[in-house]
This record gives C-alpha cells, sequence and structure tokens, in this order.
C-alpha cells in the first residue's frame, strides 16, 4: 500500500510539472490576438528605426512624390495574408500642404501626413467584406495604441475602381479621428455638380437632418483649386471656320491635299523634309482660391458664377509629348535619317563604282534588292524636277550660315549638292541602292545641262571656287562657271556668222547696185572697245586712230614703233606715278585675265608636282607659264614702249632693287620735265637677271595682245569633260564620305533658321553642335576612311547628338510661336525641361537627383494671366468636342475638367461639447469635419473625415 500511494503521488507530481511546463499564455491565444501583437511588433520597429534607418534598410521611393517612402511588411491571419505599408516623408515638420502636386492621394484626400494601409494580398487589394474590414481597421487600431502611435491607419474596402477606404487615427488625447472615402464614377446626381450642392452635403454631415440647409447660416472653411486644359492640337486642326469651308471644298473637288489644313511647323525650317510632332500637346492651368469662410449656399452659388481671374495663384503646366524624351529611336527627323545615311557610308566599301549597287552582274545584288527597296520612277522624277527644274538659279548661301559652319568641310544648305544630300535622306530610306539610283539620275541630269548648255540651277556661274566646301560641290561650281563661258563663247560663235552673213549679203546688194564699198569703213562701228591712244606727256596727240582689225595683226612688231604710232589697249589706268625705264611715260596697269579656276585636287596635283621636281624658281614659272604669259601680253598692250624691267617692276616689285632715286623723281612736278636722273637707277634682282631666265624667255616669247583678244586661260570644253568623268566614276565610299558631311552640315544649317527667340541655352546648344560635328567630321576631310574605321561609330554618335539638339530646338519653337506676347513663360518652361532633359540623358551633374517625369509648375503674374487666357479660345457652335456647361466657373467658355474642394469646419475645446472631456489647458482650436470633393460632371468623390471624442 505505502509503496502503490508513494507511486499514486510521483504520478500526481509530474502531472502539475507537465501543465507547468506547458503554460497556455491567454492573452494571445486567439489568432486575432496574436495577428494585433504581429502588427504590434511591426510597428514598434518602425517607430525605433525612424525614417533614415528605414531608408537604409531599403525603403522603396514613390515615383509619385520627391519626398514620400513607403515600407511594406506581410502579416498573416488565419488562412489569409495582409501587407501593412508605412508611407512617410523625409522631412516631416510642419503642416502639410493642401495643394501640394507631390503628395500621395491619401495625403490629400484626409489631410494626413505619415500612415499605414493594410490590405489583403488578393487581386483586388480590397477587403470586400464590411466585418472583415471593421475587424482589420480595429486590429490596427488596437495595436498603434498599444505602441502610442499617433499614425492613422486605412483599409480600402468595396470595389478598386472606387478607391474606397475606411480609416481611423488616435489623436493622442481623448479624440478620435475616422476616416470614409468613396467615389461616383458615373450618373452623378446634377445636385452635386454644383457648388451649392455639394456645400450642402457638407453640411449635412453635422447638421440637424430636420433643418433646411439653404436657411441657416453656418461657418464653413473652403478653398478650392479648378483645373483647365487647352484643347489638344489635333483637334484645333479639326475645327475649320464656317468661312473657309466653301474654299476647303473646293480643294477637295480640285484634288487639292492641303484640304485647308495646317499643320503647326508649317512655317518652320524643316517641314520641307518632314512634319514634327508637336511636342507641347497642351497646358494646364491650375487656378486656386485662398482659404474663405462660407456662411450659406447663396454664397457657393455666387461663388461658382466668379470668373477664374479672381483666383489667388494661376499655376501653369505643360503637357509635352511622351516622345519627347524617349529614347526609343522611333522619332523622324534629321537625326534619325543621318542614321542610315551612316549605315549606307559603312556599306559603301563593299563595290568600286556606284553603278555595281544597282548592277544585275553584281553577286551581291540579290541580297540588296531583297533589304532595300527602290523608290518608283514617280518619285524618282519628283526629286529630279525639284533639284533641277524648280530650284533657285541664284540662292542665298548665306541664309541660315552659322559662324561654324565652314568648319564643317561639306556644302552651302542651297547649293545643288547639299539638296541632293536633303533628298537621298529621305529617298527609299536612305539605303545604298536607293542613294545608287538617285545619283545615277542625277549625273545625268548634270551631263545633259552641260551638253546642252543650260545654266546648272543652284551654283553660281561667276565668282572664284570656294575651296572650305567639298570637292564635289567645287566641282559642280566649277562646271556651272564653265557652262557659262561655254555659251559665251558660242554666242560669240554665233554673232561672228551672223555678222558676217549679214556683211556678204550686204557686199552682193551693193555689187548688184554697182556701188562699192571698202571692208574697213563697214567695219569702223563693230568694235564696242574705245582704244586711247598713247599721249606721251609733253608731246602733242596723235591724230591716228586705228580699228581693231587694222591693228590686230601688227600687234607683234607695234612694240618697236614710235609713241605716235602704237595705242594703248586694255589699261586700266596708270599705276600712281610710276614711269616707264624707256619713255618716261606712266606706267598702266593692264586688263588681265582671270588665273584659271582650280579645285582642291587640281592644287594638290600642282603640290606634288612642286615637291617633285623640287622648290625650282624656272618650274614654277612653267608651271604659271600660261598665265604669266596672258599677263606679259597684256602689259604689253596696255605699255607699247615697256621693256621687261618695266613688267617687273609691277608685277613683281620684289625683284626690282631700287636705289630710291625713282622716288624722288616721281615727287617732282611733272611740268618741270625729264630732268638728269632718269631712268632711275636700279637693277633686276639675281634670279631675275640669271642667265636663261624663263621669265624673260616668256617676255621675248609674249604676244602684244590685251586680255580681251587672248585665248581664254579656263578651257571650259576639257575642264567640264573632265568635271563629268569625275562625277561618273567617283569612288562610292568618297562620295558617301562627302554626302554625309554635307547633309550634317545642312541639317544644321537647315535647323539653325529656326526662330525660337532669345533662348540662350538654345543658341549655346546649336554652339556646342557645330563644334562637335566639325571635330567628328575631320578625319573625314584630312585622310581616306577605311572599312573598318572607328570614324564610322564616332559619326552613330554624332547622330545621337544631333537628335537631342532636334528635339530640343522643336520644342524652343513650339514654346517660342505659343508664347510671343509672354516671353518670360517659354524662356521659364524650356530652361526647366532643358535641366530635365540633361539628366535624364545622363549628360546633367552628377550630384542631382534626376527626375523621372517632367512635371513643371509654373505660377503666372498678373501681367502674364490674359496671354494664357487667349489660348483657351471661346468654342463655336459646329466643334463637336463642345459639351453642355455645367459645373460653373467658365474660362472663355471652358470648364474646368477637374474641380477639388476642401470644406472644414472647425471647433473650439472651449465653449463646446469637445470642452466636456478636454484637459485643463487644453484650449485650442480643431478642424471636427473635412470633406475632400474631387470630380468633374461624371466623376465625382468624396473623402471625410470626422474628429469625436470618446
Amino acid at each position: 500500500m505505502a509503496s502503490s500511494s508513494k507511486a499514486n503521488l510521483t504520478e500526481e507530481e509530474d502531472d502539475e510539472e507537465e501543465e507547468f511546463e506547458h503554460f497556455d499564455d491567454f492573452t494571445l491565444a486567439s489568432s486575432w490576438e496574436r495577428f494585433i501583437s504581429e502588427i504590434e511588433a511591426t510597428c514598434r520597429q518602425w517607430l525605433a528605426d525612424g525614417p533614415k534607418n528605414l531608408l537604409e534598410k531599403g525603403a522603396v521611393h514613390l515615383d509619385s512624390s520627391n519626398n514620400i517612402y513607403k515600407v511594406k511588411s506581410a502579416l498573416k491571419n488565419a488562412s489569409k495574408i495582409y501587407s501593412m505599408e508605412y508611407y512617410f516623408e523625409i522631412n516631416n515638420n510642419g503642416k502639410i500642404a493642401d495643394w501640394n502636386c507631390t503628395l500621395h492621394d491619401l495625403q490629400i484626400c484626409f489631410g494626413v501626413k505619415e500612415f499605414l494601409v493594410i490590405s489583403p494580398q488578393s487581386g483586388s487589394g480590397v477587403v470586400l467584406d464590411a466585418p472583415e474590414a471593421s475587424k482589420l481597421l480595429s486590429s490596427v487600431a488596437i495595436a498603434l495604441s498599444n505602441c502610442s502611435s499617433l499614425w492613422p491607419a486605412f483599409v480600402p474596402v468595396h470595389d478598386p475602381s472606387r478607391k474606397a477606404f475606411i480609416g481611423i487615427q488616435n489623436m493622442g488625447t481623448v479624440f478620435t479621428r475616422r476616416f470614409e472615402a468613396d467615389r461616383i464614377g458615373s450618373q452623378v446626381p446634377i445636385k452635386f455638380m454644383h457648388l451649392e450642392g455639394l456645400y450642402e452635403l457638407f453640411v449635412s454631415k453635422f447638421a440637424y437632418s430636420t433643418l433646411d440647409h439653404s436657411m441657416h447660416i453656418f461657418k464653413v472653411h473652403l478653398i478650392m483649386k479648378l483645373t483647365y486644359r487647352t484643347l489638344p492640337n489635333d483637334d484645333n486642326d479639326n475645327d475649320i471656320p464656317e468661312a473657309d469651308a466653301e474654299n476647303a471644298e473646293s480643294e477637295a473637288l480640285a484634288g487639292s491635299d492641303n484640304r485647308n489644313r495646317k499643320h503647326w511647323d508649317d512655317d518652320c525650317p524643316w517641314s520641307e523634309w518632314y512634319s514634327a510632332e508637336d511636342p507641347v500637346k497642351g497646358f494646364d492651368l491650375v487656378t486656386t482660391w485662398s482659404e474663405k469662410v462660407v456662411e450659406s449656399s447663396l454664397e457657393m452659388a455666387e461663388m461658382e458664377n466668379a470668373s477664374p481671374h479672381e483666383a489667388e495663384k494661376w499655376i501653369l503646366t505643360p503637357n509635352l509629348s511622351p516622345n519627347l524624351d524617349s529614347s526609343k529611336g522611333d522619332r523622324i527627323g534629321f537625326a534619325s535619317q543621318m542614321q542610315l545615311l551612316v549605315n549606307a557610308l559603312a556599306m559603301s566599301f563593299e563595290a568600286q563604282f556606284m553603278e555595281d549597287f544597282v548592277s544585275v552582274e553584281n553577286p551581291g545584288s540579290d541580297n540588296l534588292k531583297s533589304s532595300m527597296v527602290i523608290p518608283p520612277p514617280t518619285v524618282l522624277d519628283c526629286v529630279l524636277k525639284d533639284l533641277f527644274h524648280e530650284g533657285l538659279q541664284f540662292p542665298d548661301f548665306a541664309k541660315g550660315k552659322h559662324n561654324s559652319s565652314q568648319a564643317i568641310k561639306g556644302a552651302p544648305v542651297d547649293s545643288l549638292f547639299s539638296q541632293f544630300c536633303l533628298h537621298s535622306l529621305w529617298f527609299g530610306n536612305c539605303n545604298i541602292r536607293a542613294i545608287a539610283v538617285l545619283w545615277i539620275e542625277f549625273v545625268r541630269e548634270i551631263r545633259w545641262c552641260w551638253e546642252e548648255s543650260q545654266p546648272l540651277p543652284k551654283m553660281p556661274a561667276n565668282g572664284s571656287i570656294d575651296l572650305a566646301t567639298c570637292l564635289i560641290n567645287q566641282k559642280l561650281q566649277m562646271l556651272a562657271i564653265c557652262i557659262e563661258k561655254k555659251r559665251e563663247l558660242n554666242e560669240e560663235f554665233q554673232d561672228c556668222i551672223g555678222s558676217n552673213d549679214a556683211e556678204f549679203a550686204h557686199m552682193e546688194e551693193d555689187i548688184q547696185v554697182g556701188e562699192s564699198t571698202s571692208f574697213h569703213a563697214q567695219s569702223q562701228g563693230f568694235d564696242g572697245k574705245h582704244d586711247s591712244p598713247l599721249t606721251p606727256e609733253g608731246f602733242n596727240e596723235s591724230k591716228t586712230v586705228l580699228s581693231k582689225f587694222s591693228t590686230n595683226s601688227q600687234d607683234a612688231h607695234s612694240a618697236d614703233k614710235s609713241p605716235s604710232d602704237s595705242i594703248r589697249r586694255g589699261s586700266a589706268g596708270p599705276v600712281g606715278s610710276m614711269k616707264l625705264l624707256k619713255s618716261c611715260q606712266s606706267l598702266h596697269a593692264p586688263f588681265t585675265q582671270n588665273a584659271p579656276l582650280m579645285t582642291e585636287d587640281m592644287h594638290e596635283e600642282r603640290l606634288r608636282a612642286v615637291e617633285a621636281f623640287g622648290d625650282s624658281f624656272n618650274f614654277s614659272a612653267q608651271l604659271e607659264r600660261e598665265t604669266l604669259s596672258s599677263d606679259m601680253a597684256a602689259f604689253k598692250a596696255a605699255n607699247p614702249d615697256a621693256v621687261f624691267e618695266d613688267f617687273i617692276r609691277w608685277h613683281s616689285p620684289g625683284d626690282w632693287e631700287n636705289d630710291g632715286s625713282e622716288a624722288n623723281c616721281l615727287s617732282k612736278s611733272l611740268a618741270e620735265g625729264i630732268k638728269d636722273d632718269w631712268p632711275p637707277r636700279g637693277r633686276l634682282s639675281q634670279r631675275m637677271s640669271g642667265d636663261g631666265n624663263l621669265w624673260r624667255k616668256i617676255w621675248n616669247d609674249a604676244p602684244i595682245l590685251p586680255a580681251y583678244d587672248q585665248k581664254p586661260l579656263l578651257d571650259p570644253n576639257r575642264e567640264g569633260e573632265k568635271i563629268l568623268h569625275y562625277l561618273e566614276t567617283v569612288r562610292p565610299h568618297q562620295l558617301l564620305e562627302q554626302m554625309v558631311c554635307t547633309a550634317f552640315r545642312a541639317s544644321a544649317d537647315t535647323l539653325n533658321q529656326t526662330n525660337f527667340g532669345s533662348l540662350k541655352l538654345m543658341t549655346t546648344k546649336m554652339d556646342q553642335l557645330y563644334l562637335t560635328m566639325a571635330s567628328t567630321l575631320r578625319p573625314l576631310q584630312v585622310k581616306p576612311l577605311s572599312e573598318n574605321s572607328e570614324t564610322i561609330e564616332d559619326l552613330r554618335r554624332l547622330c545621337v547628338v544631333l537628335e537631342h539638339v532636334e528635339k530640343l530646338l522643336t520644342l524652343a519653337a513650339s514654346l517660342h510661336r505659343k508664347f510671343l506676347q509672354a516671353p518670360s513663360i517659354y524662356e521659364a518652361i524650356f530652361s526647366d525641361y532643358y535641366n530635365f532633359y540633361l539628366q535624364t540623358t545622363g549628360m546633367g551633374s552628377a550630384d542631382v537627383d534626376v527626375q523621372k517625369d517632367f512635371d513643371m509648375k509654373l505660377q503666372l503674374r498678373l501681367k502674364e494671366r490674359q496671354v494664357v487666357s487667349n489660348m483657351f479660345t471661346p468654342p463655336v457652335a459646329n466643334q463637336s468636342w463642345r459639351k453642355v456647361l455645367s459645373m460653373g466657373n467658365v474660362l472663355n467658355g471652358h470648364e474646368p475638367i477637374l474641380r477639388e474642394i476642401i470644406f472644414s469646419k472647425r471647433d473650439s475645446t472651449s465653449g463646446s461639447h469637445y470642452a466636456v472631456s478636454s484637459p485643463r489647458g487644453y484650449q485650442q482650436e480643431i478642424e471636427t469635419y473635412r470633406m475632400y470633393i474631387c470630380g468633374t460632371s461624371n466623376d465625382l468623390r468624396v473623402a471625410l473625415s470626422v474628429t469625436s471624442y470618446d
């Protein structure tokens, strides 16, 4: 018995120990209590960490705000999992602004700062069951109360499209604030479309329901914000005024493509080549009314009729195209086409001649045909017609020219080759086959102009060759001059034949009537050039006047004749007081032929010849023999008594060593006659006086002929054929290299003609573009490009730079024309976007945080309001977008697209039922009711917060 009783006691003790070891904490017995405990632990951890530590632990920044972050934690209650998010700000001091555009939606609705949102992890993310929502909110409220937190907490309820929430907040004393928000997505009651009805809706939340709200006074605080939006540009284009309707119809019947519609950039310089999307889609105008106290619904009715000009602030927000800062590369412009031209340059090394890209015998032509399309002949004919039949004969090459444009070795923007390059950018999507076809036909048209002696369009037919341009432009400029010279020779030839025919017919008539007339007599009036006789000073004027025909045959021997038997021809006038060495007559400068025109490759050929034969004086003279002989012949005609030394004194003064006596002679009066010190004492330089001097030999062989009787130094037929041969056989990569340089320069010069006002940032950007182009394109001008050169990648990067400038320039042009009367507005908008664009493209400062979206808010001054108001053009009756006005506060016939109102009622803690539970000394005014209303005539959202004491 003893042993059995002892055993029983041992078993009882073990049971007591087992019960003690498995003690149950009945405060956490249920899953709901454990759920509250888990919420409390998470909140305590967030409170302990604070904003800075939460950032270090990976708090997520909200895209819609610059200063709001959130952390998230997953919580489990029974079989459901919830997500609890804590939203906080870095700087959370001070009162939250009502109309701060960077606020979170719940901050605007309820006027809170940091807050919690707890929601189920489901597809909808909302709590559809009302008891569950209440229980969930109660759990968060208990947890926050346990950890002495004042954070408001919200639970999303109902359907997600309603954006409905319920919430609660412990105010830290005896007060509790409850929140509720909901939305009507359609069929808004007419009463709530007007301010009067919205006012009564707010009053109904605290006034007795049996009262007539319109007949009682309730002091309600009110602030209001109205948002207006200009019509989209496309809508403006569709609205054709009635006065122009008949014209539009007649143009449509006549086959006109215009149809009386005008694109925004029709007068911009790039519109000839492409139509750009307007980067400014419109503007949002936000008008805000300062806080005022309203006491009746009648005051609200009056406020609804108030003009937006009475608002305290006007804030303008531009709505820019999403393609403006897009990096997808789908924008059409000069930059996009230049990318294709650079690709064509990379492929140009695959063939020896341009014909190979279109020839059926080329082995690679099948691949080219399959991937590269050539436009139809009608398109080709239109391009050639624009280039050769409708172009300006005398273009203004200074048009749109930038100071740094000359550093790019291309062609002027209005020149023939430059226009060809610009056309090639859009011809067949700028593939190598299309360029080859266009080039072959282009050269054929040039040959036709040459063979028919027709002026070359868009090229000057006079002046000198501009060696700062590309070689093809130099060739075309020289060809234009050759065509003009060829035409002049043909006209002279035809005139000569016509004169001889007329003269022969006249002589036959004279023979028939028995009269004889000398050929000399008939030719007296033929010569249009009047040569002045040589009149030595101090001698009598010769009366002998010889005709042009009678003197030409004796020019070679006239140097030996006396002054009375010779005349000056082709004189441009005396050269100061210089005298001839032999006769003391005035030394006359002759009219001379211009030096023969030479392109860059001709100059290089001469330089190579000089380098090959050394720096020989006689060899240099041999190269210039034709020009030197022409000048000597003209000098002899203008100075019949001249000797070789006189020519040297005029043509090359450095080769005449003068002892100064000539200067003394020139200073004396001509009336004193010839003195004993004449001729001046001087001598030729050593190189001119040496034996076998080529200059003297050329002088001795030179005839006495004025410039107008000489054979032209430029042979237009020979030079023209050489130019055409070059154009027909130019290597593809050489052609494409010059096309790339010219197309870049022409694109920049075209864009540089854009009128963007006084935007210094844009001017600086254009200057930088030209400098970047010059440095990037310089390798193409220095040496031939190789097939795998790194320059190709540099050119592709240059296309990206051009695209950036093109986008900014388009924006600058659009803003400038919209705010001509208020330049400060477009300057402020462009400056802000310019800085944003630099950051988004990686070109700005690394110390500045990058904005993801451009969201500028520009507060307008009073004098700027009218300019913006004029952008809201009054609607006309036949416009399809016109709606029935229902909300009031109309701006030029436009009602607001969004109306936001905050009603609030404030009560003092003393002298009211709120004072019953207020601690002693706690006497202040609290916001007991607050209602945020947002919407239009088709959409209404209401958020209510009510403060109560428990």
